[in-house]
């Protein structure tokens, strides 16, 4: 069974700027600059007079999957580093008070259900995290290490051993985006 011939164009904000060498994108912008490696046999990422195209030939209903991913992937990349991404968390206790640092690449926290060692999140690549009082706030141009921070964080506060309908402290996401 032979599948259709697909393209699309993808538009990308005009402060960014991309460069596309062999499976290679590098978009860049005020916020900073990115790079990814889109590589499928019959999805190809091409440029064709000065737009960026996805070209699919002969493709099944799973490269066109693919196609709508890599739109997507390509769009977050160009909103990044235009505008940047960011995730709002709030620190929540009731029992012992949290205290959380930056340090270095490392997001420490501190008295964490009255524990005596602090607990540590993995920064992940150029994320910035801004600590101001019981809101946490993370920024960056790539919104993969964005999330994977904040999730890190989320799950480095996660309780063992207590109920969780009673001990509901932790740090938690509260919003994505602006």
């Amino acid at each position: 069974m032979a599948g259709k011939d697909f393209r699309e164009e993808i538009e990308l904000p005009p402060k960014a700027e991309w460069k596309l060498s062999g499976a290679s994108l590098k978009v860049k912008g005020p916020q900073g600059e990115l790079e990814r490696t889109f590589s499928h046999p019959l999805v190809r990422l091409k440029s064709e007079k000065g737009k960026l195209v996805i070209a699919a030939l002969g493709a099944r209903r799973r490269d066109l999957a693919l196609v709508g991913t890599w739109r997507a992937h390509i769009g977050n990349m160009g909103e990044g580093v235009v505008e940047g991404h960011t995730y709002t968390m709030k620190v929540v206790f009731s029992h012992f008070p949290i205290k959380t640092t930056v340090k270095g690449g490392e997001f420490v926290i501190e008295n964490f259900l009255g524990e005596q060692y602090p607990r540590t999140a993995r920064i992940v690549g150029a994320t910035k995290v801004k600590v101001e009082g019981d809101k946490v706030t993370l920024t960056g141009p790539d919104i993969e290490a964005v999330s994977h921070t904040a999730a890190n964080i989320e799950q480095s506060t996660r309780i063992r051993g207590f109920d969780p309908r009673v001990f509901q402290d932790g740090i938690y996401i509260v919003s994505k985006g602006a």
